[in-house]
């Protein structure tokens, strides 16, 4: 049988009273997970994958695409960097 059960908050995070903190991200968990393998697994591989078959299948302007796929991955990998430095730190944590 079923003691207790914690349900976790809405954006996925454990129960502020199990960790003893609460969620400060700018982004849920679950989001920030997602966009972070968006932006450092998904949207490189894309880039690679046009860039060397898309001349083969004759894609116009494949130049421009791969670069507007590597923009887009850098515009996530810093939505997802701000979210994580603007983070509150615990007060004397240490951290600056």
């Amino acid at each position: 049988m079923v003691d207790e059960v914690k349900e976790t908050n809405h954006d996925g995070e454990k129960p502020e009273e199990e960790t003893g903190e609460e969620n400060k991200y700018l982004l849920p968990d679950k989001a920030y997970k997602a966009l972070k393998w968006v932006a450092l697994i998904a949207l490189p591989a894309v880039a690679w994958l046009v860039g060397a078959v898309g001349p083969q299948w004759g894609l116009p302007h494949c130049g421009e695409i791969v670069t507007t796929i590597n923009a887009v991955g850098l515009f996530v990998g810093a939505l997802i960097g701000v979210s994580q430095l603007t983070a509150a730190k615990p007060d004397g944590s240490g951290e600056k």
